[in-house]
């Protein structure tokens, strides 16, 4: 089982323990075995809606982590072949006494648009739930910071990596009411993330601006205004 740069991210952003995690359009599973292996919550839960892949994965798991029963009854991990979008977050673990800790949504390796729609609708369906999220789109991170921003959703921790020479935006966000507390806004740009005594973070905000002033050049799109957004950061660069 080997995990690479950007999924041995988003394990290492998972410090606290949760009742469940939820390893959303999982794959192969590495992601959400490695966070098994270390009991990172008290169930794992594996989901896709590739069937071939569920089912070798569910041989996998029950080959390498045999089902235990925890003292509440509850596996220690679930699979689900189905649509993300459709996903019932309700579990056993809802059931326990004092289960007011929050559930943990990973959702890697998808385009913007469609994890934009998984995360408006796994909001949409819990809307008096605190839920938190580690969000890892393949593109059009502005579009979803932007979504997530809408969404009333705070930001926790985010960073910028380079995985066989492309850049990734991991973003941990809460909903607003998650753990009473304030968390800092989600900005479209990113703000935490930046470390610009690092080349490859200069490289990588150079590369964005000059994606969309390429997209500029069509009459019929209009970014100036992220463009803006993104210049703005460059007097960061000087400090």
């Amino acid at each position: 089982m080997k995990t690479g740069k950007r999924l041995s991210q988003i394990d290492q952003m998972i410090t606290a323990h949760y009742p469940d995690i939820w390893d959303c359009c999982c794959d192969h599973g590495f992601l959400g075995m490695s966070l098994l292996k270390r009991q990172a919550a008290d169930t794992i839960h594996f989901v896709d809606i590739n069937a071939p892949i569920i089912s070798q994965l569910e041989a996998q798991l029950l080959q390498h982590f045999p089902q235990t029963e925890h003292d509440s009854g509850q596996s220690c991990w679930r699979v689900y072949c189905e649509d993300v979008a459709r996903l019932s977050l309700c579990t056993a673990n809802d059931n326990k006494a004092g289960s007011g800790d929050v559930p943990l949504i990973i959702i890697a390796g998808v385009g913007g648009d469609l994890l934009t729609e998984l995360v408006e609708k796994i909001v949409g369906a819990n809307p008096n739930r605190s839920l938190e999220f580690i969000l890892c789109p393949v593109h059009h991170n502005y579009k979803v910071r932007q979504a997530l921003k809408q969404l009333d959703l705070g930001l926790i921790h985010e960073v910028l990596i380079k995985e066989n020479r492309r850049f990734y935006e991991i973003l941990h966000v809460t909903t607003a009411t998650a753990s009473g507390q304030a968390h800092t806004a989600v900005s479209p740009v990113g703000a935490k993330m930046w470390d610009f005594s690092q080349a490859e973070h200069r490289q990588y905000l150079q590369q964005t601006i000059s994606h969309y002033q390429r997209m500029q050049k069509n009459p019929r799109q209009e970014v100036m205004h992220i463009i803006s957004a993104y210049q703005a950061l460059l007097g960061e660069l000087g400090k």
